[in-house]
């Protein structure tokens, strides 16, 4: 919205600094992180009183959360989307395709979320949402999603993939580039909510995703950037810098308050909506595999999850103590914060290996 303000530009020079993406970017991190401050207290109160038990914790998890974590609010992911999303229409470029396609993605995997959280804490159970038909909602949000950011590129180049350390290299999938799309956007979403299990886990990795992204939205929307660095230039999408950025000023502000010990948990409202962005924004900078590399611990917790169902119904045995990852350490004997603070530093060298892959082709 801030962006329109270049219009009067000529008469008040001034204005001018709001063409610049990186002003704008800045502005987009400091607004969602005030917002979480000023409103965040009174939100996490409100949903404290209408939850009252709080968000259900499964008896077959870890004895320890039980004790710990029993009573504390869900749906903090309600906090982190308003942040975002004020930040986001604020400061971005409202023009731009490429904003309104993963702002959609997000909201509307925040609102899956919602419900499967609305779910749990009305019914005191977690179980919410039907596997089933959530995930068939995903699936339609991803496609339609994947299917308008190939037809606002030129082909080939759109239904590629692009190859992480090659500059040249691409592999042509055509309209079954929807599918990539789909894996992308709905594989990131569902990874984030199965690494969200320990207070502080999730909302740190994902500010290091954003931030790397936000980076190389800016590097591959810019035409110099881009062919300095050898990496492939897609228009219009350095505008995604300013949602990544709002998304680690809202994370900044969630950290506040979802650090150990927690006073309220994101819930799959938050999880599900962050890993569709991460995804979607993945997707539109054709750095679908890079993302694999800089959110490589949501990969690592997914496939944690598949390796053990899968052992189990093939051998009846379990390659894990439990699964997603964090609870097998936890069940070790490691220390929460022991568990929380390593993972960070994986998710820091991974991202940059990931930001290697800009240079090194």
């Amino acid at each position: 919205m801030l962006y329109y303000l270049i219009q009067f530009s000529d008469q008040f020079g001034a204005l001018n600094v709001f063409r610049y993406i990186t002003f704008r970017t800045g502005g987009a991190i400091m607004t969602a992180l005030v917002f979480m401050f000023i409103f965040g207290p009174g939100l996490i109160t409100a949903l404290r009183v209408r939850q009252g038990k709080g968000q259900p914790i499964r008896e077959d998890g870890p004895a320890s959360h039980l004790l710990e974590k029993q009573g504390t609010p869900t749906m903090g992911g309600v906090m982190i989307l308003m942040a975002w999303s004020t930040a986001t229409l604020l400061w971005a470029n409202l023009s731009n395709h490429y904003v309104w396609i993963v702002f959609w993605v997000t909201m509307l995997f925040g609102m899956i979320g919602f419900y499967d959280d609305f779910l749990k804490v009305s019914r005191q159970d977690h179980k919410g949402f039907p596997g089933r038909i959530r995930l068939l909602l995903e699936v339609l949000i991803a496609g339609v999603a994947t299917y308008l950011v190939m037809s606002l590129g030129k082909e080939p180049f759109s239904s590629s993939l692009t190859i992480p350390f090659f500059k040249d290299t691409l592999i042509y999938f055509g309209p079954f580039f929807v599918i990539v799309g789909i894996l992308v956007i709905v594989g990131a979403g569902n990874a984030v909510n199965l690494t969200d299990g320990l207070d502080g886990l999730a909302i740190v990795p994902v500010m290091i995703a954003a931030a790397t992204f936000a980076l190389i939205a800016y590097l591959v929307g810019n035409v110099n950037f881009s062919e300095y660095l050898q990496i492939h230039y897609v228009p219009g999408t350095g505008e995604l810098a300013v949602v990544c950025g709002a998304l680690l000023g809202a994370g900044l502000g969630f950290l506040w308050f979802n650090a150990p010990p927690a006073m309220i948990f994101m819930g799959d409202t938050g999880s599900l909506a962050l890993g569709g962005l991460l995804g979607s924004v993945a997707l539109v900078t054709k750095h679908e595999l890079v993302l694999a590399i800089v959110g490589g611990l949501f990969v690592l917790e997914a496939v944690s999850v598949i390796v053990q169902v899968a052992s189990y119904k093939m051998t009846g045995k379990r390659v894990f103590r439990m699964a997603p990852l964090h609870h097998h350490f936890e069940q070790k004997g490691w220390k929460e914060p022991t568990i929380v603070i390593r993972f960070w530093i994986i998710s820091v060298i991974l991202a940059l290996i990931g930001l290697a892959t800009l240079k090194l082709r």
